[in-house]
């Protein structure tokens, strides 16, 4: 398991944007091509820009506090995991944004911390190139999962209403195992859920501490450099360094007559 104080680094680093991404052009894939796509969700798939407006809005217009929300989110997901217990996700988000407004001396009511988060949350918009770049994975004959911190419920409803429920063969989430990423068994996990080597996968992230650790667990590894993301220059670094979905779609294509299929996969549809 990662140490702690290694992961609460990498996150107040990504969190005060103080890591530059190196956003090389996109290399030329050398190794297998994955049999399993797994897909971070929130910020590599969906935008978050109306849920940052949202909690903005109940930080009494203080934009500067939302990457310290986000980041006093994560820290205490992994107090969760170190010391064995377990709470959904948002409901750490909520307590988390409870916890900025106290120390900034702004109020806010659980009630009105959860309607900043939920609400806006299961309805965030897919970013421009995640359906035509899905959809291109897909006719490729990948297996496309997604891997999530979020509650089985709250993704579902966030695919539906981003249009992807379709797309997306399986949905994996930490209400599966108790723990979050970027903590390892969270990745073990999931291959075996899918029933596939470390060798076999791939995850896709923009945040810099899941690459890390779906690279520790043995995954190819992909960071999309969406705006303001960066990667952790002192964990072992991507595969590959892409700007979207699409990018993904070129530089995994190959010929559609060799799909690549896997068995018994353990997920829901």
């Amino acid at each position: 398991m990662m140490n702690f104080l290694q992961t609460t680094a990498i996150i107040a680093m990504i969190a005060a944007g103080s890591v530059n991404a190196q956003a090389d052009p996109m290399n030329t894939i050398n190794t297998p091509p994955p049999k399993v796509i797994f897909f971070d969700v929130n910020e590599t798939l969906l935008d978050l820009k109306p849920l940052k407006e949202s909690v903005t809005k109940a930080l009494d217009g203080h934009a500067g506090l939302v990457g310290l929300w986000f980041s006093t989110l994560l820290h205490h997901s992994l107090v969760d995991t170190l010391t064995g217990a377990y709470h959904p996700f948002p409901e750490i988000g909520v307590a988390a944004l409870q916890m900025v407004a106290k120390s900034n001396g702004i109020e806010l009511s659980k009630d009105a911390a959860e309607q900043a988060i939920i609400p806006v949350m299961i309805k965030l918009p897919p970013h421009p190139d995640v359906i035509d770049g899905l959809k291109e994975l897909k006719k490729q004959g990948f297996v496309l999962v997604s891997l999530t911190n979020s509650s089985n419920a709250g993704v579902k409803a966030q695919f539906e209403n981003a249009g992807l429920i379709d797309i997306i063969d399986h949905r994996l989430t930490v209400e599966g195992i108790h723990k979050f990423k970027p903590d390892l068994e969270v990745y073990r996990w999931a291959l075996v859920q899918m029933n596939v080597k470390a060798s076999e996968a791939m995850l896709v992230a923009a945040h810099g501490w899941d690459i890390a650790g779906a690279k520790a667990a043995g995954f190819q590894t992909v960071f999309v450099a969406r705006p303001g993301k960066v990667l952790y220059p002192l964990a072992e670094q991507p595969d590959y360094v892409v700007k979207d979905i699409k990018e993904i779609a070129i530089l995994l294509a190959r010929p559609s007559s060799a799909p690549l299929r896997i068995t018994n996969p353990r997920t829901q549809k």
